[in-house]
């Protein structure tokens, strides 16, 4: 983005960083010695083994999490208390891709957190090394092939694709193309019975003021084609049900993302009497979880007719609704399923009354944190409280239903841990064969090209084709 366009975005994310990258035609010198532009004012970043290639750092600084499929090398690492997510790639990829993710973060959208751009990288012989891109591991979140390892359920895929369309439809309302939507390109958290996508990969994205019809549709055609490409992997590979139609799926994505983007941007015609639809109307918004900040209302010619045009501010409703309530910070459809449960202790206790802020400290001292307390400690890295929470609420009404009555919380939460939990998360094999997977589409390792102890010959400095790698 040019200096002209940064004048004309919202402040928040003109203001956002101080790195602006270069094109990469530029032939600006590599930087002689080590530079480390940082978001972060984590001190154990400057002990880290930068003068390695990321391939072969020490197997002790890195975090067994399941990672997604990238043309890059891609490692989790320990850093002091946090765990960061590191790319390998070309200076000037890791500036913009940091520069863009600084904006979007400070936009409040779903997207991964920059921490740092490390450059002026070299080995112990004086070779220069690839730059690195650093952001933070988003919690508890999965790469989409990670999905489909444990307890599959048929409609996952349907429920992956309603949610990277409500991630596409917020960051085409933000003014952000992405260039390269994919399932590969995002992360997806447990929402209640829904998922959460967020952007972990912005290579190609450009932030700009408005989009153009033009490139929200290009967005979503190569959205798919990406999607129906990457299902139909998944079909190969006896990870999807026989009977999902992979084309159907891909459809599926264009048709939830229009008809979330016209209830969020279309403009409706009221008659002077009707005026009780507005409500009706901000009402359907909420529900999808979207805020509006105000009402825009003109007449037609002759005063017969009222135009309404909402302006939205952004998706989280419930989320802000329980968090002024409770202090609990959680996803969308988590937050409707917590303030259900609220509601329903609250009548259960006959404080229909009393002030709601009131009923619920007592509600997470008496029911939300007991709950969410038995968590195995095995299990504490893999699945959040909320969603846990949600998953013991739905797993009592199956006991209940099959029981005829009513079943204490302490019960189901015992069941639950015995005969639901361990199904549900992934084990050692699990992650390992997920992490052969995400290293077998690297395509700058210098590793995937030959084995050092058996030369056969390749030099892929003279492979036109061959990526660039750090020696």
């Amino acid at each position: 983005m040019n200096l002209s366009g940064l004048s004309q975005l919202d402040p928040r994310a003109a203001k956002a960083t101080s790195v602006q990258a270069e094109d990469e035609s530029a032939a600006t010198a590599e930087p002689q010695a080590l530079k480390i532009t940082a978001a972060s004012s984590n001190p154990k970043m400057f002990t880290l083994p930068w003068e390695k290639p990321l391939a072969t750092w020490p197997a002790e600084l890195l975090a067994n999490l399941p990672r997604g499929i990238s043309r890059h090398v891609v490692r989790f690492v320990h850093v002091g208390d946090e765990v960061y997510a590191m790319k390998e790639i070309t200076r000037q990829m890791a500036e913009r891709e940091y520069e863009i993710l600084r904006r979007l973060q400070k936009l409040d959208l779903p997207a991964v957190r920059p921490i740092a751009v490390v450059t002026g990288r070299h080995d112990r012989e004086g070779n220069p090394l690839e730059a690195i891109l650093v952001t933070k591991h988003l919690k508890f979140s999965l790469p989409y092939r990670a999905l489909f390892a444990r307890n599959l359920q048929h409609d996952t895929a349907e429920r992956l694709i309603d949610a990277l369309a409500v991630l596409l439809v917020r960051l085409h309302l933000a003014g952000f193309y992405w260039g390269d939507v994919s399932l590969s390109n995002v992360l997806f958290l447990r929402d209640a019975d829904a998922f959460s996508a967020f952007l972990v990969d912005a290579e190609t994205g450009d932030l700009q003021v408005n989009l153009t019809n033009g490139q929200r549709e290009y967005d979503i055609d190569l959205a798919r084609t990406n999607i129906i490409g990457e299902l139909m992997d998944l079909s190969s590979g006896k990870l999807l049900p026989d009977d999902v139609d992979e084309i159907e799926v891909g459809n599926r994505l264009a048709d939830r993302y229009h008809s979330l983007w016209s209830a969020l941007t279309d403009t409706d015609k009221f008659g002077p009497d009707e005026m009780w639809k507005i409500e009706k109307r901000v009402n359907k918004l909420n529900e999808l979880g979207f805020d509006v900040d105000e009402l825009e209302m003109k007449t037609e010619e002759g005063g017969k007719r009222i135009l309404v045009r909402p302006r939205v501010v952004d998706a989280g409703y419930a989320n802000r609704k329980l968090l002024r309530l409770t202090g609990l910070d959680v996803q969308e459809n988590q937050a409707r399923r917590l303030l259900n449960d609220l509601d329903a202790y609250r009548a259960s206790t006959w404080r229909d009354g009393e002030d709601l802020e009131i009923v619920a400290t007592d509600w997470m001292r008496e029911v939300f944190e007991p709950t969410v307390r038995s968590i195995p400690r095995e299990y504490r890295s893999q699945i959040e409280p909320a969603q846990f929470f949600h998953e013991v609420l739905t797993h009592r009404w199956f006991l209940a239903e099959k029981a005829g009555h009513d079943v204490p919380m302490s019960e189901a939460v015992t069941s639950y841990i015995e005969n639901v939990l361990p199904q549900q998360m992934l084990n050692k094999k699990d992650i390992d064969t997920l992490l052969e997977e995400a290293d077998s589409g690297v395509i700058d390792d210098e590793s995937t090209y030959y084995d050092n102890d058996d030369d056969d010959g390749y030099n892929p400095d003279f492979d036109p084709d061959a990526a660039v790698w750090s020696h």
